[in-house]
This record gives C-alpha cells, sequence and structure tokens, in this order.
C-alpha cells in the first residue's frame, strides 16, 4: 500500500510538471493546431472535391450536410491517430527533462523503487495524453454536431475505445524511444521527426489509396496505420451509411471508403476490423515487454553503480 501511495504521488507529480510547462504543452497541441488549420483553410474543399468526384462516377448527388460531416470525420480520424503519438513523445518529454535536470538521480536515490519510478512515469504520460486526446474529441464531435452529425451512439463509444488504443499505443512507443534520450537536442530530434513524418507514414495527411501499391503495402505493415484505420472504421461509417440510405450503391459506398482508408488493403486483401485491433494491441504487447526490458536493465546498470 505504501508503494501505491508513492506511485500515486510521482504519477501526480509528473502531470504537474507537464501542464505547469506552458512550452511543453503548446508544443505538444502543435500538429492538432496545424491540421485543423490547413483543414479549414486548404484540405476541406479538397476533400469535398473530392467526394463529390467519386460520387459524381455513380450518377449520384450527396447532400452538403452529410459530405461535410464526412469531411470532418475524415480529418478528426487523423488528427486523433497522429496525436495520440505526438502528444505522447512531448508530455513523456518530463521524464527526458528530470534526466537532463538530474532530478532523476535524486529521485533514485530515494527510498522508492526502480520500477515504482518508471511506472510514474508511463502512468503519468498516458493520463496526460489521454486527457489532451479526449478534448481534442470533444472539439471534434462539436465541430461534426454543427456541420453534420451521423454517427450512431455505437460508434461514438467505439472511437472511445479506438482512443484508449491509440493512447496506448503512443504511450508505449514513446517510453521505449525516449527511455535513450537523455539531451535535450536529441528529445527537439525525436519530437520534430515524430510530429513531421509519422502522419504521412500511417496515412492520416494523405490516403494510402494515392500511393503507389509497392509503398501502400509497405506502409500496412507499420501498426500506427491500424490506429488511423480503426479510427476511419468507426467515424466515417455513418456518413456512409446515410449516403446509402439517400442512394447510393453498395459499389459507390465502397469506391467512397476504398478511395479514404475506411477500407484498407495489403495487396488484394481487405483487412477486417478485428484484425487491425489485434495487431495494434499485439504492437502495444511488444513494445509493452520491450519497455519492462528496458526498465529493468537501467534498474540494474543503476543499482551496479551504486
Amino acid at each position: 500500500m505504501c508503494e501505491l501511495k508513492k506511485l500515486w504521488a510521482l504519477t501526480v507529480r509528473n502531470m504537474k510538471c507537464y501542464f505547469k510547462d506552458k512550452f511543453l504543452f503548446f508544443v505538444s497541441l502543435i500538429t492538432p493546431m496545424i491540421l485543423l488549420v490547413l483543414f479549414v483553410t486548404f484540405l476541406r474543399t479538397v476533400y469535398l472535391d473530392s467526394f463529390r468526384s467519386i460520387l459524381q462516377a455513380f450518377q449520384f448527388v450527396a447532400d452538403d450536410k452529410i459530405l461535410n460531416g464526412l469531411a470532418g470525420s475524415w480529418l478528426l480520424s487523423s488528427v486523433m491517430a497522429v496525436c495520440s503519438v505526438t502528444v505522447a513523445i512531448c508530455s513523456n518529454a518530463v521524464m527526458v527533462q528530470d534526466k537532463i535536470e538530474g532530478s532523476l538521480s535524486d529521485l533514485r536515490t530515494s527510498p522508492v523503487k526502480g520500477t515504482t519510478l518508471s511506472l510514474s512515469y508511463f502512468m503519468a504520460n498516458f493520463l496526460v495524453t489521454l486527457i489532451v486526446m479526449l478534448c481534442v474529441l470533444a472539439v471534434g464531435f462539436v465541430y461534426l454536431a454543427v456541420v453534420g452529425w451521423y454517427i450512431p451512439v455505437g460508434d461514438v463509444f467505439m472511437v472511445l475505445a479506438d482512443t484508449l488504443c491509440c493512447v496506448l499505443f503512443g504511450t508505449l512507443l514513446a517510453g521505449v524511444i525516449e527511455s535513450y534520450v537523455s539531451t535535450q537536442g536529441a528529445l527537439s530530434a525525436v519530437s520534430t521527426l515524430v510530429s513531421s513524418l509519422y502522419g504521412f507514414i500511417c496515412g492520416a495527411y494523405m490516403p494510402l489509396s494515392q500511393f503507389a501499391e509497392g509503398v501502400r503495402n509497405i506502409l500496412c505493415v507499420l501498426p500506427g496505420t491500424y490506429g488511423v484505420g480503426i479510427m476511419r472504421s468507426h467515424l466515417m461509417r455513418g456518413y456512409v451509411e446515410e449516403l446509402g440510405r439517400t442512394g447510393l450503391s453498395s459499389e459507390g459506398k465502397t469506391a467512397l471508403l476504398d478511395a479514404f482508408d475506411g477500407n484498407l488493403y495489403v495487396g488484394e486483401t481487405q483487412m477486417p476490423l478485428w484484425s487491425m485491433y489485434v495487431i495494434l494491441l499485439g504492437t502495444c504487447a511488444l513494445l509493452l515487454a520491450a519497455y519492462i526490458t528496458i526498465v529493468v536493465l537501467q534498474n540494474k546498470k543503476h543499482a551496479k553503480r551504486k
């Protein structure tokens, strides 16, 4: 029980360090802000034109309310999947800052187990990232409610579950990567690299259908792609089904989903939704095993130094 109190106290301390650092908090929100600005100023029209061109091939004219909501749901799925990783990388910077400032060494000399200390960083990172992502999701839902809401209640709960999965993936990935980061320059480089590159390699910024088949198959090997896939499946499905109820053929719905990654393919094989969860959560299990191994080895190394 005493160790649990220490764990909770350290977790709260790490969360407070994150929210008190206004610059760190701002940096973690750069990606969603950039995506939102790009969507409002440029991408919204591009998405709508793309949707209309696909529907015109099936001699179907959609209601603007549905199309606006569909474009918004595509954007929201991208933001949620990408920022679950980028925010986790930034919020886990508390651990790196403790290394740089020497606070971690001081904490290791206190009567706290090394595993408790490492777990406190993981829990704080997970909770901080989850709080930020739930706020982003709430803003996204408000936008969709304004432009056109066609998401079933069941899919809303599934989006919340998808958020938990993506945040868990991002938190574990950040923990593994930043376990080896111990300088401010390395932290900046990792944050910049992930923020600029991750969205492209997971198909969040550009539909995978726009890539060459070879590149698309390579990207489908990466687990982050399936974080985007599960989000898109539940956020877009209600809008596509509404198009079906208003007269769009099943072939038209399939074409729309194929073009905007509502369906994911590896080669000619469509990936079922359950397999996306298996791949994403299986990767989380592997990252957890890697993180535990890193923590154990680092604790042993520190014990030898004593």
